[in-house]
């Protein structure tokens, strides 16, 4: 089968990926995996709002074994119901859990959809919740996700063209970190309500528990010492997205996100202008980012491309703009993941459309 045809048949699936998500309605960004005993609940996180249908593919736990420490890392495997071994390759979606989350979280929603795509979906553990310095974003956690996703290509016919990368809240601050450190391993990724600077987020919560976690990720407090500052700033996605250079990379947030959420939209809109800089694209002006961060906030001179509503999405939003492959939407919501979206972004990007693809950094085959 070839890419185009493949990519054709894979958009004429989007049709039960539209149906699929309107019938449960809105799945926020935690969501038990269904198959297997589910992680705990993580108190003032979402929940989901209706129940899912069953299943659509196999639950596998696994073990990889860090490439660094040598340590095994848990991690989750869906394989969907029609996977052939001796089929064609096909995608992969790495899904990467939350800030105060595990391997074991997963999103049942994004999860059936992918499984409807034909495709397998990863849920690394990258050391688990952001309470260690083993985690929050260190070499090791970034390890463990390429070493998963390796794993995973050796065992499995996956596309290696075809890797993507999606994560909300903790996991939209990871996905902006792989995008910047590894971009070149991944054909497309979707952030959402991300972390991109934590040393400014650690000022809005230091005293909440996403404070402490900070500091016991980092060491201590920002300023505190050259060392610790350092910390924060190797963790943080701000300073390494001018590398993301030609990933489809999508961006999004809530315009509530700050006032009823734990992330403010700035974190999403600076992540975008630290893109849009080095591709030599427009950024978002100060006033702008101040006019969207205003309590219901709107853009008072918004450009044709700002407002309207996305089927796909299923909610209007009010600033959306683009910087090379990578794009910005602000939308009607607050701190959430919607999956639809996450899926179209990738639906719209299929092999053949990339010039410079992605690859494995060393290719292996499955057994």
């Amino acid at each position: 089968m070839s890419c185009k045809s493949n990519a054709c048949r894979l958009r004429g699936q989007f049709s039960y990926v539209v149906a699929l998500w309107m019938g449960v309605a809105l799945l926020a960004i935690v969501s038990p995996a269904s198959a297997q005993s589910p992680a705990p609940q993580i108190a003032g996180e979402s929940e989901p709002v209706a129940p899912l249908p069953p299943p659509n593919f196999k639950q596998l736990n696994i073990e990889v074994p860090s490439s660094l420490d040598k340590t095994p890392q848990p991690c989750r495997l869906d394989i969907p119901h029609g996977y052939a071994k001796d089929g064609e390759p096909v995608p992969l979606v790495v899904l990467l859990h939350s800030w105060s989350g595990d391997y074991r979280q997963g999103n049942g929603v994004l999860e059936r959809l992918v499984a409807a795509q034909g495709w397998l979906c990863l849920m690394p553990n990258f050391r688990g919740p952001n309470l260690q310095p083993e985690a929050c974003a260190s070499a090791l956690a970034q390890q463990d996700i390429l070493d998963a996703i390796d794993w995973v290509c050796q065992r499995y016919r996956i596309d290696q063209k075809l890797i993507y990368l999606c994560g909300s809240s903790g996991g939209g601050h990871m996905t902006m970190m792989m995008a910047g450190r590894h971009g070149k391993r991944f054909r497309a990724a979707s952030a959402w309500v991300g972390i991109s600077d934590l040393a400014a987020w650690h000022q809005k919560h230091e005293r909440t528990r996403y404070g402490d976690m900070l500091r016991k990720s980092c060491g201590g407090r920002p300023g505190q010492s050259q060392d610790i500052d350092a910390q924060y700033r190797n963790r943080a996605p701000i300073h390494f997205l001018k590398e993301v250079g030609d990933l489809p990379l999508d961006l999004a947030a809530g315009i509530h996100d700050g006032h009823k959420g734990s992330v403010p939209i700035v974190h999403t809109l600076n992540a975008f202008n630290a893109i849009a800089q080095a591709q030599g694209a427009a950024e978002i002006s100060p006033a702008e980012i101040e006019q969207l961060s205003a309590l219901n906030g709107r853009l008072q001179k918004p450009h044709p491309t700002d407002e309207g509503h996305d089927e796909a999405w299923a909610r209007d939003y009010y600033l959306r703009r683009s910087a090379g492959s990578s794009r910005v939407t602000i939308f009607e919501g607050g701190h959430e993941g919607i999956p639809a979206a996450m899926l179209a972004w990738f639906l719209s990007h299929p092999q053949d459309e990339k010039t410079s693809g992605a690859g494995p950094e060393k290719a292996a085959s499955p057994s």
